[in-house]
């Protein structure tokens, strides 16, 4: 439409970065009668940095947005598809990543050279100290706030803006070296004190963009907080001399004293990107760009993208056409949700080389691996994408040889072998009577044991009739229960080739409430049971105030989760699994926000775990050695004051102690006032750290909903299991479904199904002709 509003005539960009140009030339040619200054407090065609990385989806973009800009900056860029890792003297080079790179000099140079092309007014060595002083100076309509990562402009309006400035924990220095590279090179390096990460790429014919990284602990181990920059680029020479080819490496920040080159990152977010201030009796907007509203870390070499696309976005807004208060919010509400998506992606990397050290017990296949998915965008599909014959070779070595998708290979924990990697969640049906199970969770359980996973687990179970969450919750505390799951477990192991297990948890302050489709966590209105926990604490201001558990009371109910897991084994159950999440009785010993205590049972977190351990070891001895046994736990409150993933490892190191085999990672639901930060596989950061911190199995959790993602996960060394729920509601045979994808794509299928590939399909078309009716069915199913 490119139909502006009448009241904007005149631009200002405060900061000459690739924010504030490129919006202004954009603009320009976009609307030629725009009056657009630029005002830079740098010489003209001066910079400082190296060189940036832009991908050839980000290049595809900026041609869309203005092709003869798009042109200038293709022709000045080095190409390359490969990325090449190095690692404990070994090295993996994988193809079809499709990045490109340039001077950042040679990058504004272009930019400025097309603005003066245009007609932009470009005012160089003009510091802005005082935004609304240079508003009305030029008269302008509106301010764009492109000044750069410590924006003054945000400063002076940060009430509104409300900035989230994290400074990270890495220190990294920007240096370069004529050492040239013909893919992106990452090199890992081990000193006595801790490993360092360079990041290499070559940008121009002769020059490539060299970034040292490490902990800020292992930094200042060696001194390097001390020492001035030529010995601090000395010591790095040393240390990645094999990749420098006897090339030095080189800084351009030589007006820097000491170690002031070597910076955290820091990782800004604002709430608003918009603010209106008084210039001359006119309200002018002022609008954040680039890293003056943002940062993404250059792991990912995202903050020069943000930037330009930035100023694609309000330019092609403003071409849509209305007033500048409309443009404005339509903006801001659709730009900050894709740069969200962006600093999530960035941030799950930028922890991934904040924790190196986290997965440096993997071999460099998979290290290599974990290292390009790590921010959850790249996925094992996409990777195969890229590069076919790296990613089959991956899969052949994870899988000892064979080409199997990382989610169907075996696992075998203590005498039990699951034949896949998929595990159908607890999830709570409502459906018992009395805590007896019914027909219901026969089919219902039997379906999905038929449908492919390796372990079905029953919804959480009370070992008492006060434990359970609803009425309509099922128990194991009688033999007529007992007898009841038997009959479940029965039809598992003769129809299928799944595993059962059985989940056992106390629903503590959370019990006594409604059904989950009538209120979920709300209170019975009529009939409710005394509840216990580890606190007089309700878990909020409608549910009732729980006794706080004595000494007696947890003896008892110690034994009644012996009784229940004695019951379990002898009802044939695979595996157990005890409940210590989501604000239940247990949980509310582990969580500060829930646990009071002043007795040996609260207070740090070593005595806030000492009851569930108490009935974790107690479950453990009464169950068969041979049968494996994992504990559920919120790796973070989502609250403040609350648990993190600090302590989730905390307290997976404890129950790892104590036996357990696996921890099953889910977080939240310890109280109403939770906010949790949803996103595709959420959780599954938490279950990567526990698994590669603690050395003990994990079972990943939450909005798991392809084997994309699946595979994605086993393949990283994330978790060791994938629990999908909702996924396996919708369809009991998900992962037969998922599973014929793959074969699709040319993946073997394991002989760990007991039945083979065609069995394999038969089922599946038995599940498709049930769902069409039984005239669907063939005459031999039919009977």
């Amino acid at each position: 439409m490119n139909i502006l509003a009448p009241s904007l005539q005149r631009i200002l960009c405060i900061g000459g970065g690739p924010a504030g140009l490129y919006f202004a030339l954009l603009m320009k040619a976009r609307h030629p009668r725009l009056e657009i200054t630029v005002v830079e407090r740098n010489r003209p065609f001066d910079t400082f940095g190296w060189g940036v990385v832009l991908s050839d989806q980000t290049l595809a973009n900026l041609a869309a947005a203005e092709a003869e800009t798009a042109a200038l900056i293709g022709q000045s860029f080095h190409h390359w598809d490969d990325i090449q890792v190095f690692f404990k003297d070994r090295q993996v080079r994988s193809g079809g990543h499709g990045f490109c790179g340039i001077g950042r000099k040679r990058l504004l140079n272009i930019l400025q050279e097309r603005c003066l092309a245009l007609g932009v007014d470009l005012v160089f060595e003009t510091d802005a100290t005082d935004d609304q002083a240079l508003a009305a100076q030029y008269r302008a309509d509106l301010v764009i706030a492109s000044d750069g990562l410590n924006s003054r402009i945000r400063t002076r309006y940060a009430e509104v803006f409300q900035p989230d400035i994290d400074n990270r924990k890495c220190r990294f220095v920007w240096l370069g070296t004529h050492q040239t590279f013909d893919a992106f090179t990452f090199a890992f390096e081990e000193t006595e004190h801790g490993w360092f990460q360079a990041h290499a790429y070559q940008f121009d014919d002769e020059t490539s963009t060299f970034i040292v990284e490490t902990p800020e602990e292992v930094w200042k181990a060696h001194g390097l907080d001390q020492m001035e920059q030529p010995e601090a680029i000395a010591f790095c020479e040393k240390l990645f001399a094999k990749y420098l080819g006897g090339h030095a490496l080189i800084s351009n920040a030589s007006h820097l004293r000491g170690s002031a080159n070597w910076i955290r990152f820091p990782r800004v977010i604002c709430k608003h990107w918009t603010h209106r201030v008084e210039v001359d009796g006119r309200t002018v907007p002022v609008v954040l760009m680039g890293d003056a509203a943002h940062t993404a870390h250059f792991s990912i070499g995202s903050g020069t993208k943000l930037a330009l696309e930035d100023a694609i976005d309000l330019a092609d807004e403003f071409g849509h056409g209305g007033s500048i208060d409309e443009v404005l919010v339509g903006y801001e509400a659709r730009r900050s949700v894709e740069v969200l998506k962006i600093q999530n992606a960035a941030r799950n990397s930028t922890e991934w080389f904040e924790n190196v050290s986290r997965y440096t017990g993997m071999q460099i296949e998979q290290f290599a691996y974990s290292m390009l998915t790590r921010s959850q965008r790249i996925s094992h599909e996409n990777l195969r994408l890229r590069d076919a014959a790296w990613l089959g070779g991956y899969e052949k070595w994870l899988a000892g040889g064979k080409k199997i998708a990382p989610m169907l290979t075996p696992l075998k924990v203590r005498g039990l072998e699951l034949k896949n990697r998929i595990v159908v969640s607890p999830m709570a049906t409502y459906s018992a009577v009395d805590g007896l199970p019914q027909d219901f969770h026969l089919v219902h359980l039997g379906a999905r044991a038929m449908g492919g996973a390796a372990l079905v687990f029953v919804e959480m179970t009370s070992p008492t009739p006060e434990g359970r969450i609803t009425p309509a919750c099922p128990g194991l505390y009688t033999d007529e229960q007992g007898a009841a799951f038997k009959r479940i477990v029965d039809f598992v192991h003769t129809q299928t080739s799944a595993k059962i297990g059985m989940q056992l948890g106390h629903s503590g302050p959370k019990g006594s409430t409604q059904v989950g489709w009538e209120g979920t966590d709300e209170p019975l209105p009529a009939g409710n049971w005394p509840l216990i926990a580890a606190s007089a604490q309700a878990y909020g201001a409608q549910n009732q105030t729980p006794a706080e558990m004595t000494r007696v009371d947890m003896d008892t109910l110690r034994e009644q989760f012996v009784a229940a897991t004695r019951r379990a084994a002898e009802a044939g159950f695979d595996w157990l699994e005890l409940h210590c999440a989501h604000g239940y009785v247990l949980a509310s010993f582990l969580s500060p926000l829930t646990n009071r205590r002043t007795d040996d049972y609260g207070g740090d977190i070593a005595h806030r775990a000492r009851y569930p351990l108490e009935v974790f070891e107690a479950m453990r001895a009464a169950w068969p050695a041979e049968r494996p046994m994992s504990v559920r736990i919120s790796a973070h409150d989502w609250a403040p004051g609350g648990n993190t993933d600090d302590d989730a490892v905390a307290i997976a190191r404890l129950f790892k102690a104590a036996g357990c085999d696996f921890i099953d990672v889910s977080s939240g639901q310890t109280t109403r006032d939770a906010q949790p930060v949803y996103g595709r596989m959420y959780q599954t950061p938490f279950a990567d750290r526990i698994r590669n911190e603690v050395g003990i199995a994990t079972i990943a959790v939450g909005a798991i909903t392809d084997a994309d993602q699946a595979n994605s996960i086993i393949a990283a060394g994330r978790a060791d299991l994938c629990a999908v729920a909702r996924p396996h509601l919708a369809d009991p045979a998900w992962t037969l479904h998922e599973a014929a994808k793959l074969q699709s794509r040319h993946v073997e299928w394991p002989k760990q199904y007991t039945a083979g590939r065609d069995q394999m399909y038969r089922e599946i078309a038995k599940q498709q002709a049930l769902a069409a009716g039984p005239a669907a069915l063939p005459a031999e199913e039919e009977r």
